[in-house]
C-alpha cells in the first residue's frame, strides 16, 4: 500500500489517527510555513480565522475542512486544490442548540435565569412550541437534523429551501413562497449558508412579513439576517430573535442587540460539544481511507 502524508493541527488528533497503515501523520498548526512540500490532506485549525495563505507552495492533494460552513474559503485558497467541509460532524451538535435555543426564548428560560441571581420567585406562562408553526430555512443537513429533533415537540413544521421537492414524507417549500408563507409562522429557525446567495435573506421585508412577536432563530451565519433591520422590528413590532452567529461577529460589547428585551444569544458555539472529536476523528479516517483507496473524497465542495 502507498503511503500518504496528512497534516493534522493538534497532537491529540495526530495521535488518534497514527494507527492508520499507509498514513505518515504529523502535527502542522498552519502558523508557519509548511514542513513540507506534498501533503496529501491538510486538516487547518478549526475556527481559525486566514491560516490557507501557508499553503501558497505547497502541493496539495485534499484540505479537510472542520466545519460545515465555507463562505470565504474559496477566496483564500491557491489555484488546484480540493477542499471539503465536515458535513457530518457537526450537525446535530447545532440542531441541539437551535432546539435548546427555540425553548430558552419561547419558555423564557433566559428570564428564569436571570432572576435566580437575585433570588425572585415570579411564576409565569409562557408561549411553548407545542402547536406551533415552525419554519426552518435552509434544509439541508442542520435543517434535517433540527426538523427531526423537533418532531416530537408536536409542532406544524414548514421546510423552506432553494428549490421545492417532496423529500421522506416532507414538502420542501421553495424559497420564493416565502412571502406567502412567513405571515403564517410563528417561529423561522435559519439553517442557510453563508455566502452572498443567502446574505441579509432576513431582511426588513422578511421580519415585517411576519407577525408580531414571531421569534426568528439563527443557527446558519450572521450575515443572513441584516443586524440593522433586526433591531429596528425588535424595538417596534416585538419580533424576537435567539442568535448563535451574529453580524458582525464577535458581537460588540456595546451593541444594542445585548441589552434588546427578547433577544437571546449564544457566542458561535453551535458545534462546540464533546461530540465534535470523535466525530471529525471518524471523518479523517474515512478520508484517508479514500485517498488509501484512489477513491473521491467525501464532502468536496470547492476545486479552485
Amino acid at each position: 500500500m502507498a503511503s500518504i502524508s496528512v497534516s493534522v493541527p493538534s497532537a491529540r488528533l495526530a495521535e488518534e489517527l497514527s494507527d492508520i497503515d499507509g498514513a505518515d501523520v504529523f502535527v502542522w498548526k498552519m502558523d508557519a510555513a509548511s514542513p513540507r512540500p506534498r501533503i496529501d490532506i491538510v486538516v487547518p485549525p478549526y475556527m481559525s480565522g486566514n491560516p490557507l495563505g501557508w499553503l501558497e507552495g505547497v502541493e496539495v492533494g485534499l484540505v479537510q475542512g472542520q466545519a460545515i460552513g465555507y463562505d470565504g474559503i474559496e477566496d483564500r485558497l491557491p489555484a488546484g486544490v480540493v477542499f471539503a467541509n465536515a458535513a457530518t460532524v457537526h450537525e446535530a451538535a447545532t440542531a441541539e442548540l437551535a432546539v435548546a435555543l427555540t425553548l430558552t426564548a419561547q419558555r423564557s428560560v433566559d428570564r428564569f435565569v436571570r432572576a435566580q441571581v437575585s433570588g425572585d420567585w415570579e411564576q409565569i406562562s409562557t408561549a411553548g412550541l407545542a402547536d406551533r408553526r415552525v419554519m426552518v430555512l435552509g434544509y439541508g443537513g442542520v435543517g434535517k437534523a433540527v426538523a427531526a429533533r423537533l418532531a416530537p415537540f408536536e409542532i406544524d413544521l414548514v421546510a423552506v429551501a432553494s428549490s421545492a421537492r417532496d423529500e421522506n414524507g416532507i414538502h420542501v417549500h421553495s424559497v420564493d413562497e416565502l412571502p406567502d408563507l412567513l405571515p403564517g409562522v410563528d417561529i423561522v429557525i435559519v439553517t442557510l449558508p453563508g455566502g452572498d446567495a443567502t446574505r441579509h435573506i432576513v431582511d426588513d421585508g422578511f421580519l415585517s412579513a411576519l407577525a408580531e412577536g414571531a421569534l426568528v432563530v439563527n443557527v446558519g451565519r450572521g450575515t443572513l439576517v441584516d443586524t440593522d433591520a433586526l433591531v429596528a422590528h425588535v424595538k417596534s413590532r416585538g419580533i424576537r430573535a435567539a442568535l448563535d452567529v451574529t453580524d458582525p461577529e464577535p458581537l460588540p460589547a456595546d451593541h444594542p442587540l445585548w441589552s434588546l428585551e427578547g433577544v437571546v444569544i449564544a457566542p458561535h458555539v453551535g458545534g462546540a460539544t464533546d461530540a465534535m472529536h470523535p466525530r471529525i476523528v471518524r471523518l479523517l479516517r474515512r478520508q484517508i481511507g479514500h485517498v488509501l483507496a484512489g477513491e473521491a473524497p467525501e464532502n468536496v465542495v470547492i476545486r479552485t
